[in-house]
Parts: C-alpha cells; sequence; structure tokens
C-alpha cells in the first residue's frame, strides 16, 4: 500500500491540462494526507496526472484510498472484470505519475 502512496507523492511540473474545479479529488486527498511529500505543488502535479489517466468516477474512488488504503487492496484482489479495468487503469497512473512528476 505504501508503494502507491509513494508513486502518488512523486512530483515536479506536468503540461497543464483544464481541470474542473470538482474534479480535483486527487489533488485534496493528496494535500489533506498530512505527509511531507505532500506539497502543494507535487499535488497540483499528481492531479494533472491523473486528470489524463483517470476518470472522475476513478478518481473519486482512487482519493478514497489516500484515507483507507485498504480499500485499495480489497479492489486489487477483487475478480471483477470491472475491478481488474480500475486496477489497470491505476496502476498506469502510478507509472505515469512517477515518469511525469519525478
Amino acid at each position: 500500500m505504501k508503494q502507491f502512496l509513494l508513486i502518488a507523492f512523486c512530483a515536479a511540473t506536468v503540461a497543464a491540462s483544464p481541470v474542473a474545479v470538482e474534479a480535483a479529488q486527487i489533488k485534496r486527498a493528496c494535500l489533506a494526507s498530512d505527509r511531507d511529500a505532500a506539497t502543494r505543488d507535487r499535488c497540483n502535479c499528481i492531479q494533472r496526472v491523473a486528470n489524463q489517466a483517470l476518470t472522475r468516477s476513478d478518481q473519486k474512488t482512487v482519493a478514497q484510498w489516500f484515507t483507507d488504503p485498504h480499500q485499495a487492496q480489497e479492489l486489487k484482489m477483487s475478480r471483477t472484470a470491472r475491478d481488474d479495468a480500475l486496477w489497470d487503469r491505476y496502476q498506469n497512473f502510478g507509472q505515469m505519475a512517477q515518469a511525469i512528476c519525478s
């Protein structure tokens, strides 16, 4: 579980993309996580990557994992095609965040 949070906190800059105010769920969860690595710049970067890699619904789900990482583990262990697809998108998001935001 700590690995996905570590990946999510890697940040620097990324090309700006349009962000609806209500869609900044990942950024808010990141800032609320109260971790030293959760700077405003890093959380902004992570949000921009999330806007490229995840749907709004995905972002809502992933944002909940910041406060309850066990939910991520449960989804990962799920055997439904829908959960597998979300996990794949989430892993892609993590890889993108690491590549773009480090």
